[in-house]
């Protein structure tokens, strides 16, 4: 496993996020998909993010991304969400025949902590800490 690391921490912070057009319209063609992870990109590197992978369906995407243990996750989710809905609904036009008020993206979002080993693993590893220690007594 290739960990992360700054000047005092050591981590692995995957994160897998899904983003829903509002009312769940069926506006996202490869274009604008582009045009949306392109803006992810640019906003995340100031945030100590970096994409990993992306998706997306005709309403809704899929992120995979990492990032840093100070990163405020819903402030950067919220900075990107308005971002990018004000500069897709600005620069393609068609969007708005569908989406007619000021939102691009539903209010709410889906984020899930992914990784390397199932939780159940983990789970027992931290259960079994100690127990070689307790045995030799």
């Amino acid at each position: 496993m290739i960990l992360d690391s700054n000047n005092h921490s050591v981590f692995s912070l995957y994160y897998h996020l899904v983003l829903v057009t509002k009312y769940r319209r069926k506006v996202i063609d490869d274009e604008i998909s582009e045009y949306a992870k392109q803006t992810f990109v640019r906003i995340a590197e100031s945030y100590h993010i970096t994409l990993i992978e992306w998706n997306h369906d005709e309403d809704h995407i899929h992120i995979k991304f990492k990032s840093h243990p100070k990163t405020e996750l819903t402030k950067f989710i919220n900075a990107y969400k308005s971002a990018s809905s004000r500069l897709i609904k600005r620069d393609f036009p068609t969007v708005k025949e569908h989406l007619w008020k000021e939102m691009f993206w539903s209010k709410s979002f889906c984020l899930l902590t992914t990784g390397g080993v199932p939780i159940e693993v983990i789970k027992q590893y931290i259960q079994s800490q100690g127990q070689n220690k307790r045995e030799d007594r």
